[in-house]
């Protein structure tokens, strides 16, 4: 008998539901666990299945038909780093080593050119879609050498999510192209769910709404333009009850929100690539405000401001909720277009030629930020592949034309009202500037000079010039 074509390692949630996706299409995985026991009982849960446990990773290599194919879905740094050294002396010239984790892409980098001389092919391979995802067809975002894409892409277009566009899945560029794509997958995820949670914000505080209600708002919006698997989620989280209290859910979940680190690597890499992504740092910004409940709390009985509701009981409540639309479609707009930016300036940095066209066809389905607004994201790579900016595409960018008045009037509602908008505000900002043919800096050029003679350039001839201010 033949043995497993697919090992994988690591069976928490993640690597679970994966193994069983790839076993669901016909293929023989060989799974390995550092708790022995949950091979056990993953075993036992999934008799007649075609699983084959292994204690060991001699017993995994040695149940693994070559070319060894073999996929850890493990933490992220040290684990990553141990396991490597563990299964490299058992592996061969040809056999693919396969990281599903959230792994730092120079890590990546670094791992892949270790592995290079060896013949042991090294694939940083992102994976969105959390969960469910995993078992039933996630957004893989592979990178690595060419050689390795050929003998992963069976089993990856098989397990992958799938839209008219196809698989979900592409070979997205050398070495830590995969992980790279994949964290500013993460950061744009970011940014999106900042710009929902303030848009809930304003419809909560704003117009005094109860949950179920902005549940309705937003089951609208996922009708139209807005459509995406987080608007499809808003409504769902909001309109559902907590067993306890029999309150909406929503009203008692603590407002202190979590990190695991990518969305804060997104915005270390564009100040190292020198690309502006407000909107995404922005959503950074909250949150670390929110986790900062006490002092807000404290803060609160001391600072005051205006009464939330009073700007928004002049205009009716539909002109307010379309508004909010406008502002959540152009403002998403922006977080995208930051996102393929950083994308393009990594891709030309590290030299890996990654197809954005192609990162929006394979984000369609599957992953978390699967949105409509995904498919004139992919058509305006498509016609113009070196387009610098989606805020130049002509169909995207009369969509914010048509929408920046409603933008504009949220953000001025909301400043005026004293509900924080961060996301919204610093993407209406962004798209100022990009549109703005001059901006003061010319200012802050002129006061660099004057207290340190750093020098400026003039308008009116090349070159470098000190002034006496």
């Amino acid at each position: 008998m033949s043995g497993s074509n697919f090992g994988l390692v690591g069976l928490g949630t993640m690597g679970r539901n994966l193994a069983l996706n790839i076993e669901s299409h016909g293929f023989r995985v060989a799974v390995w666990n550092l708790e022995t026991e949950w091979v056990d009982q993953f075993l036992n849960a999934h008799q007649g299945a075609k699983f084959t446990g292994t204690k060991t990773f001699e017993e995994l290599v040695a149940a693994l038909d070559r070319p060894r194919r073999i996929m850890m879905m493990i933490p992220a740094g040290k684990p990553v780093d141990a396991t490597i050294e563990k299964l490299k002396p058992l592996l061969q010239s040809g056999d693919v080593l396969i990281d599903g984790g959230n792994s730092w892409f120079e890590d990546t980098r670094r791992r892949e050119a270790a592995l290079r001389p060896t013949g042991i092919h090294f694939v940083g391979c992102g994976v969105s879609g959390g969960e469910e995802g995993a078992r039933f067809g996630p957004s893989l975002m592979p990178g690595g050498s060419d050689e390795a894409w050929a003998m992963l892409r069976d089993v990856l277009e098989a397990i992958a999510a799938r839209t008219e566009a196809g698989p979900c899945v592409t070979h997205v560029g050398p070495d830590g192209a995969g992980h790279f794509v994949k964290m500013v997958h993460n950061g744009i995820e970011y940014g999106d769910m900042q710009l929902i949670a303030e848009s809930w914000d304003v419809l909560r505080r704003g117009l005094g709404m109860t949950a179920p209600e902005t549940a309705d708002v937003f089951d609208e919006w996922n009708r139209g333009p807005l459509e995406s698997f987080l608007t499809e989620l808003t409504a769902k989280v909001c309109r559902t009850i907590d067993p306890e209290t029999r309150q909406p859910l929503v009203d008692v979940v603590l407002d202190k929100a979590g990190q695991k680190g990518t969305g804060k690597w997104t915005a270390q890499v564009a100040l190292d690539l020198a690309v502006s992504i407000p909107t995404i740092a922005a959503a950074i910004d909250g949150r670390v405000l929110s986790s900062m409940k006490d002092e807000r709390v404290a803060a609160s009985k001391q600072l005051s401001g205006p009464k939330p509701a009073e700007p928004f009981r002049t205009p009716a409540r539909a002109q307010v909720i379309s508004d909010l639309r406008d502002a959540l479609y152009a403002a998403r707009i922006g977080a995208y277009a930051q996102g393929m930016a950083l994308i393009r300036a990594g891709s030309n940095q590290y030299n890996w030629n990654i197809n954005l066209s192609e990162i929006g066809r394979i984000w369609k389905g599957g992953c978390i930020i699967r949105a409509r607004l995904l498919d004139p994201v992919r058509h305006a790579f498509a016609k113009q592949p070196q387009l610098a900016n989606l805020l130049l595409d002509p169909a995207l960018a009369n969509g914010v034309q048509d929408a920046q008045d409603g933008w504009r009037r949220t953000v001025a509602r909301a400043a005026e009202a004293g509900i924080p908008l961060l996301s919204h505000t610093a993407a209406l900002g962004y798209f100022d500037s990009y549109r703005a043919s001059r901006l003061p800096q010319s200012l802050t050029q002129a006061q660099r000079d004057a207290f340190g003679a750093h020098t400026y350039e003039r308008i009116d001839r090349a070159g470098a010039v000190h002034s006496e201010w």
